[in-house]
């Protein structure tokens, strides 16, 4: 029996034994992870594991980190392990990663680290000074901390890698941009689809428009797609097609926005009434850019003048086009006139003009192509996503306003951060010497017009705030701090989270914003939605009258009750109406009229001059918009929340995060957002009030003790009550 037990045991020992074995094994071979923390900082985002799995060339990331170095650098290096782990396990066979054994070049290395240096160097990453503690002596120490991206015969390096914050960001966009054109081209099954849409009946009354040049455009445009199709692995193909001949015009029309023609009988030219349609559509799987060849420019008194783009204007859209179905360095727009700041430092035009936005230029570069467009001579281009007006002073012609309005109704949207007011210098002043400040001039550049007819305005005064950021005062002065009232702090609680881009922003800080308004009814009206972004807190009020930024002379109003929340930025998105429905077409001023294009009087040798043809019947259609397609406006009432008095290159801050946050909605690019502010360290405490403090502070002080009594004079009656059982029990026997 006792030899039985013995063997029982033993067999036990060894069941147990087996199932541990069997449980590590599994351990090794099928595992999870799972990530704890609020913003999945250690899970690779969408975008990331999308950019690694569709690679489809290969990839290697080389790492030169030295090993055992002291906090935080060892956690760098164990974090980066961890998240290149990541990029592995969601990658496909493309994706490669290896960690070099380096070593300080101070100690004596092995022959194969002397290698990995050489080739540290060769990749132009070079050790850095870094300061370690040893033996209770401030030491310093050389350290290689970098990575090289190799991507066919593209490199990409990271020179130095000190933190983790924001590492998954610098590393799925540096993929990006090595998973450039060519890697995207190569990937497609499918070819991009060029379609040009031209109608042979416009062929008759062409020449009488001053489109001598649209018969050859056919041919044109086949040898052009011939040769971009050199540069682009032969993925376009080319379709032409006849409106006219299918007789599909209607159809088309209802498809595509295009320009649409239709004109009377012509007797004198012994052309009958008829219609037609011109224009280019590129398309790719559900993506489709719509653009237009001929432009309809209204000339007062003169009459219409129409114009075919020039061959290297049609190239440019085309390989526009092809870039922005592919998604590679999506333009930009910046509004680069009517008074706006400069994105490259002061203009020869404004040389003391401090409120530049070369911070925002570099942080949008980083991921976007800047286009600046002048639209005194230039127009929204077709493909443009997303268009930045910062801080416009100059007043808007009606052209311009309607370029702006053609363009969101195109799907362009907008990021607009306008000032209510703009600051003037009395010049009188300045040349008898005084320094009594500036003065604020409500600004009215037109825009507001189209703010009101899409349901928000722009309140003509300046939100201050009990919140705000807070100066230190020199020690001449007295020391402390002191408020700046015109500077707001947006408190975590303040901000709207239901945004995926806002979702981790916890705080910003503004200057010189004004609050805006919601016209509720027209919003419906229009069948636009509205979300607020963030507010100021319940503690602020406005300044509209003497303004004066002066702190000495800021004091919050002496009544709580005039103070109250304000709306200090919204997004409002949907299918806009146009301003113009209704309204006469603006024309461009000082545009030659085309009787002067197609003159020919007195030049024997030139082509016949045609017989004078009266087009005053001609109608245009298509060109334009009076409903839009959905698209989004971003409205902050401040420029400087995007100028260089706040934004740096650095991109690490809320206000940096923020900024480029907002350009990667408005380009449908909410992924790259979320990842970008996932790792955002910004954590503020929560703001409570004095009550809630005090009663911490007692419950810390007082009520751990009492706790522990409590808990001590439970254990101790249990104990009683346990005696006094076991004597009931032996008492009873």
């Amino acid at each position: 029996m006792e030899r039985k037990d013995r063997i029982g045991k033993y067999v036990k020992l060894l069941s147990y034994l087996a199932a541990i074995v069997l449980i590590n094994i599994v351990g090794i071979t099928l595992f999870f992870r799972i990530d704890l923390t609020a913003n999945q900082a250690y899970s690779l985002s969408a975008v990331s594991r999308k950019v690694v799995s569709t690679l489809s060339e290969p990839l290697t990331i080389n790492v030169f980190f030295t090993k055992d170095l002291p906090a935080p650098h060892n956690n760098t290096e164990r974090y980066l392990r961890d998240l290149l782990e990541e990029y592995a396990l969601n990658g496909n066979r493309y994706f490669n990663y290896r960690f070099y054994n380096v070593s300080p070049e101070s100690e004596s290395v092995n022959p194969a680290a002397r290698e990995n240096q050489a080739l540290a160097k060769n990749y132009g990453i070079h050790p850095v000074q870094i300061q370690v503690i040893e033996e209770d002596e401030v030491k310093f120490k050389l350290a290689y901390m970098g990575l090289v991206l190799i991507h066919g015969d593209v490199i990409e390096r990271i020179g130095t890698l000190t933190a983790t914050e924001g590492l998954e960001y610098k590393l799925t966009t540096a993929i990006q941009k090595l998973s450039n054109k060519t890697s995207a081209l190569l990937a497609l099954k499918d070819k991009i689809h060029v379609r040009l849409y031209l109608s042979s009946s416009l062929l008759q009354v062409a020449p009488y428009m001053g489109l001598e040049g649209l018969s050859k455009l056919p041919a044109e445009f086949a040898d052009m797609v011939k040769n971009l199709n050199k540069k682009n692995y032969d993925r376009l193909e080319l379709t032409v097609v006849d409106p006219t001949k299918e007789n599909n015009l209607e159809a088309i029309s209802q498809k595509h926005d295009l320009l649409a023609l239709k004109w009377p009988d012509l007797p004198k030219a012994g052309i009958s009434a008829g219609k037609g349609l011109i224009g280019l559509v590129m398309e790719l799987g559900d993506r489709k850019i719509e653009s237009q060849l001929l432009e309809v420019i209204r000339i007062p008194i003169l009459g219409t003048q129409y114009n075919l783009l020039e061959k290297e204007q049609i190239e440019e859209i085309i390989s526009t086009n092809v870039e922005s179905l592919v998604d590679i360095n999506e333009n930009l727009g910046y509004l680069a006139s009517n008074g706006t700041p400069s994105i490259s430092g002061p203009s020869r035009m404004a040389p003391n003009r401090q409120d530049t936005m070369s911070g925002f230029s570099d942080l949008a570069r980083q991921n976007y192509t800047l286009k600046p467009i002048d639209l005194k001579t230039d127009t929204v281009p077709d493909s443009l996503k997303c268009l930045v007006i910062a801080g416009p002073t100059e007043k808007f012609s009606d052209w311009e306003l309607y370029q702006i309005d053609q363009a969101l109704m195109r799907g362009t949207s907008l990021a607009l951060f306008l000032d209510g007011h703009k600051e003037s210098m009395d010049p009188r002043q300045q040349a008898m010497g005084l320094n009594q400040g500036p003065t604020y001039i409500p600004l009215d550049t037109g825009l507001e017009k189209l703010l009101n007819h899409w349901g928000i305005r722009i309140t003509k005064t300046y939100v201050m705030d009990k919140n705000c950021y807070k100066q230190q005062t020199p020690q001449a002065m007295g020391g402390g701090e002191r408020q700046i009232y015109f500077a707001p702090v947006i408190r975590n609680a303040n901000i709207n989270k239901d945004l995926p881009f806002m979702k981790n922003i916890k705080g910003l800080i503004t200057i010189k914003i004004s609050p805006l308004e919601l016209d509720e009814k027209r919003i419906k009206d229009n069948g636009l939605a509205a979300t607020r972004m963030f507010t100021s807190s319940d503690e602020a009020w406005t300044m509209g009258d003497r303004i004066n930024f002066n702190p000495m002379f800021l004091t919050p109003p002496p009544a709580s009750a005039e103070m109250t929340r304000f709306d200090l930025a919204y997004r409002v998105e949907g299918s806009f109406p146009s301003y113009f429905d209704g309204k006469p077409i603006p024309v461009k001023a000082g545009t030659a009229p085309a009787s002067e294009k197609n003159e020919n009087a007195g030049n024997t040798d030139g082509p016949k001059q045609k017989a004078a043809v009266d087009l005053s019947g001609v109608e245009a259609k298509g060109n334009f918009i009076a409903k839009g397609v959905p698209a989004k406006i971003i409205l902050v009432a401040s420029s400087d929340i995007i100028s260089d008095t706040l934004l740096s290159a650095g991109g690490n801050s809320p206000n940096e995060i923020f900024a480029m946050n907002v350009i990667d909605s408005l380009n449908d690019r909410d992924d790259v957002a979320v990842m970008r502010s996932k790792e955002q360290r910004f954590n503020p405490l929560i703001q409570t009030g004095a009550l809630v403090k005090t009663a911490l502070k007692s419950a810390n002080i007082v009520g751990l003790p009492v706790l522990v009594v409590v808990f001590g004079l439970i254990t101790w009656m249990r104990r009683r009550a346990r005696k006094n059982r076991i004597r009931l029990m032996f008492a009873s026997k």
